[in-house]
């Protein structure tokens, strides 16, 4: 059995490598079998997963399934070289990223995020999940393709300008969504049971995962 992750305080050990993910625009084509951007988040279908038969005898139709789902706002805030990460949608809290080593991050400090280094992932196997943004700003989301063979460098890094959301599908890892500077409010709304299944990457690796922000990215999407 698993023991319980403390997202905020991940306790990370000095000197881990680094493994850069690449940053792309988020687009129909590049977002494949991962999910899709998403207009409006009134017209996005949340799909969820059946509950798995744990025998012989199937599931019957129509149940395991009715959980439903939840909503509420992410919040992705900078507090000096610490991103936090607040999920009303299911009362969690963690922290995301740091700007610089760990063990090295104010929150006090002034400097503008440069980077983002990620120390955790996970996906919901139970259901999908939605992020629109609603201070139309860009944001980025590393993502990476579903299985538990999975391996740093098998995360991409998607850039969104604003304009759209996100939806992805079930089981598609991810790690919630990545404010390029300050304070950045989402629309979330996921499958209410919440199962999540986690990757710690400085533990299991010995790493962290690095995202280069573009300032010239930081533009208002009117």
């Amino acid at each position: 059995m698993s023991k319980e992750i403390d997202y905020l305080n991940p306790a990370l050990p000095r000197g881990l490598r680094r493994v850069v993910m690449p940053v792309i625009d988020a687009t129909p084509e590049t977002l494949t079998g991962y999910g899709t951007l998403v207009s409006d988040p009134a017209e996005c279908q949340i799909e969820i997963v059946q509950w798995p038969a744990v025998g012989s005898r199937p599931i019957d139709p129509g149940t395991g399934n009715e959980a439903g789902t939840t909503e509420g706002t992410f919040v992705s805030e900078w507090r000096g070289d610490v991103l936090y990460g607040r999920n009303e949608a299911v009362g969690g809290n963690y922290v995301l990223a740091y700007a610089t080593e760990p063990g090295e991050a104010r929150e006090d400090s002034q400097a503008v995020p440069l980077r983002m280094l990620l120390w955790h992932a996970n996906y919901h196997p139970d259901g999908g999940q939605l992020f629109f943004p609603l201070d139309r700003r860009p944001f980025y989301v590393p993502l990476a393709l579903p299985g538990d063979d999975i391996t740093p460098e098998k995360f991409v890094c998607f850039r969104f300008d604003g304009g759209q959301g996100l939806y992805i599908h079930p089981n598609i890892w991810h790690e919630g969504v990545f404010a390029l500077e300050g304070t950045q409010r989402f629309f979330d709304k996921q499958g209410a049971v919440h199962a999540r299944v986690s990757v710690e990457f400085a533990h299991e690796f010995g790493c962290l995962l690095e995202a280069p922000i573009a300032r010239d990215a930081q533009h208002v999407v009117p």
